[in-house]
């Protein structure tokens, strides 16, 4: 059975209990044993996360010990999944820029707060994750990111709709979603999940977010079948 870790807290108006609760269901739906932690300690062990098929993120603006970062990223290197959405994953530790290289983005901005209607565009074709998935209408936060230009986007949503500084500038379109690799790891994000019951009214958005777990999840697999290693990474990976 795949294991899977799941680490909830930081900042309670994004309902990390609840999100955590939703993403722990769509998991074991999908045969995967889910521990759920609300203290960042249980990244202190590194042996015991690389045992591990998936990491989820559900922490927001909080700080962390840099050598638990440090462990994710060696767990991530070696074929372990990471996936996350909203801030819980691309705005939990601000501080931290090796999170930040790890997970492919960091919010800075949502113009206009919450509430704002604005459509996902799929990128179709790039990914198995968003087959048969077609644009879809969110009522939320419409995040801006700083994004890794390495990373796969999968959806978009165009900028501007709300007039603020940033009106001056072209439009563009902003990564909704994503995946990425880290060493042998896979890493998923969606910037949806405001709040829980975003998912319960764009169920697409649901759907993207089950995906992108189970597809980060197999990377371990995939590493083992293929003779992947990870020699190539670790003597860098002592410089940090």
């Amino acid at each position: 059975m795949k294991k899977a870790l799941i680490f909830q807290g930081g900042w309670d108006g994004h309902e990390p209990q609840l999100t955590s609760k939703r993403f722990a269901g769509l998991l074991q739906k999908n045969g995967y044993k889910v521990t759920v932690s609300d203290t960042l300690d249980c990244l202190s062990d590194l042996e015991a996360l690389k045992e591990l098929d998936l990491i989820v993120a559900c922490w927001t603006m909080g700080s962390i010990d840099h050598q638990y970062v440090k462990n994710i990223a060696a767990a991530v290197g070696s074929g372990v999944g990471l996936a996350g959405c909203h801030g819980g994953m691309c705005d939990s530790f601000r501080q931290d820029t090796e999170w930040q290289f790890i997970t492919g983005g960091q919010w800075v901005s949502h113009p206009g707060g919450d509430g704002i209607e604005y459509t996902v565009n799929i990128c179709h074709g790039s990914s198995p994750i968003v087959e048969g998935i077609e644009d879809f209408p969110v009522k939320s936060e419409h995040y801006y990111l700083h994004i890794d230009p390495s990373i796969e986007v999968l959806a978009t949503t165009r900028f501007p709709i709300v007039p603020y500084y940033h009106i001056s500038n072209k439009p563009v379109d902003m990564p909704v979603a994503w995946t990425k690799f880290w060493g042998n790891g896979r890493v998923f994000y969606t910037s949806l999940g405001h709040h829980d019951d975003v998912f319960d009214n764009s169920p697409s958005a649901e759907l993207l977010m089950e995906r992108g777990m189970l597809w980060a999840g197999e990377g371990k697999a995939y590493a083992a079948a293929h003779g992947l290693t990870t020699a190539r990474f670790e003597n860098t990976a002592k410089m940090y």
